[in-house]
Formats: structure tokens, C-alpha cells, sequence
């Protein structure tokens, strides 16, 4: 078990170095992926297959090592388990569906970067190790006597979060099957941010941060922001850039009333 936590102990430093890394370099190079897409990046491949392929990592390798963590069969430790599962069966499973559903009307197809493919794979294995081991093997559950307090805050939270993010992505999903281009989101949340999606999934995992309680939640969470933050600046400057005078001047980029 030495060696475990010693592997554990450098993927959780790991985690907090490449935020800041990820942050910075995202203000200025965005991923050549959706309204980004752009030459130069290599072989591209199926948008479903890459996002299937890149996030399934939180499902297989979550299941593979959950039963070895000596907690595993803690009541607690599955309850807890369940949401980070539950998002990721959606992302891995039903949003790659969504969108194969998608292509296969919209003549106006764009492949996704298979190096940008093979990095979110990359994040995924460490993360899912981190989270997975957390929960099973290192998180005291009896000496947690807030647990179900913090576990029922943050899954309330966490709902909410998943809720808006599913929502935004069926929204804009749904524009691109009318074949026209893109237009100006509109109900919703998309009324305040121009990326709904990206605040959604940001709240989820401060939701999961809550509900575990621990620098592995706290870090996927300051991850997520420094990921999709930038993010969706750029995509905010994409739209006022696209639509102009068309595009509602007082959307923010992706928190409500601040940014």
C-alpha cells in the first residue's frame, strides 16, 4: 500500500500543477475543437467516437479499481461513488450518442483533433484514478460525522449543476440539426451566460467537492475551472465577434452577473 500512496500523492500534486498550466495556456490557444475547429492539429476523427473514446477512461478504469479499495464496500463509499458515475455515463455514453445522432443529419460535418482526444484520455486516467481511490480506499467515513450533511448539500448542488449542463448541450445540439449554421442560443440560462453548459458542469463538480470534502474534489473542481473558463471567454468572444450588433450585449461569458 506504500506504493500506492505514494502514486496517489503524486497524481493528487500533479492535478493542482496542471491547472494553472492548462489555465494559462488556454487564454491564449484554444482547442481546435467545435467553434474552434481549425487545421494543423494532426489526424481528426469522429466527434462521438473521440468523446467516447477520451471520456470512458472515468467509467472503466472507476469500476476496474473501486473493488480493490478497502472501503468499497462501505454503504457511504458507494453512495458517494454514484454521482461521479452518473455524469460520466452521460458524457461517456448517452452525449457521444447524441451527437453520432446528430451527424448523421448535418451534412456539415467537422472532425475532432485525435492529439486533443489523446490528452483529455490522459486527464481522465489520472482523475478517475484520484477520485476512485479516494473514495474506496482513503476517505475516513466514520470519522465524518458531517458526512451526510455535506453529501445531501453537495448533491443538491450537483443535480442543479448536471440538470443546466445536459440542458445547454440538447439546446445546442439541437441547433446544429437544423443544418443552417450557427444562430444566437436563446432561453435558459443562455439569456445571462453564452456558455450555460460550461456554468453547469463547473457547479457539478463544486457540487462533488462539497460532497467529498477532500484537496482530490477541491482540485478536480479548480481543474474544471481553469479548463472551461477560458473556454468559454473565447466562445464568448466567438459570438459578439459572429453576430454583433445581433448578440445580447449584456450576456456574461459563463457566471451570471459577473463573468
Amino acid at each position: 500500500m506504500v506504493s500506492d500512496q505514494n502514486l496517489f500523492q503524486y497524481s493528487l500534486l500533479s492535478l493542482y500543477l496542471i491547472g494553472p498550466l492548462t489555465f494559462i495556456s488556454l487564454l491564449f490557444l484554444q482547442a481546435p475543437y467545435g467553434k474552434h475547429n481549425r487545421p494543423g492539429w494532426g489526424p481528426t476523427m469522429s466527434p462521438p467516437l473521440a468523446w467516447f473514446l477520451m471520456e470512458s477512461p472515468t467509467l472503466w478504469l472507476t469500476l476496474l479499481l473501486f473493488p480493490s479499495g478497502v472501503k468499497s464496500s462501505n454503504p457511504k463509499s458507494l453512495i458517494l461513488i454514484t454521482p461521479f458515475l452518473f455524469h460520466y455515463f452521460h458524457r461517456t455514453c448517452i452525449y457521444p450518442l447524441r451527437l453520432y445522432l446528430n451527424n448523421t443529419k448535418n451534412a456539415n460535418k467537422t472532425g475532432f483533433p485525435v492529439s486533443v482526444a489523446m490528452m483529455a484520455f490522459v486527464f481522465n486516467l489520472l482523475n478517475a484514478y484520484l477520485q476512485a481511490r479516494w473514495v474506496s480506499q482513503y476517505k475516513d467515513y466514520e470519522g465524518d460525522g458531517w458526512f451526510w450533511l455535506r453529501f445531501v448539500l453537495g448533491l443538491v448542488v450537483f443535480l442543479f449543476g448536471m440538470g443546466v449542463n445536459v440542458w445547454s448541450d440538447r439546446v445546442l445540439v439541437g441547433l446544429k440539426n437544423e443544418g443552417k449554421g450557427y444562430k444566437v442560443p436563446r432561453g435558459g440560462l443562455f439569456e445571462l451566460v453564452s456558455c450555460p453548459n460550461y456554468f453547469g458542469e463547473i457547479v457539478e463538480w463544486f457540487g462533488w467537492a462539497v460532497m467529498t470534502w477532500s484537496l482530490v474534489g477541491l482540485g478536480f473542481f479548480l481543474y474544471t475551472c481553469a479548463n472551461l473558463v477560458p473556454r468559454a471567454r473565447a466562445n464568448h468572444r466567438w459570438y459578439l465577434d459572429k453576430f454583433g450588433e445581433d448578440y445580447p450585449k449584456d450576456r456574461k461569458a459563463v457566471i451570471p452577473f459577473l463573468y
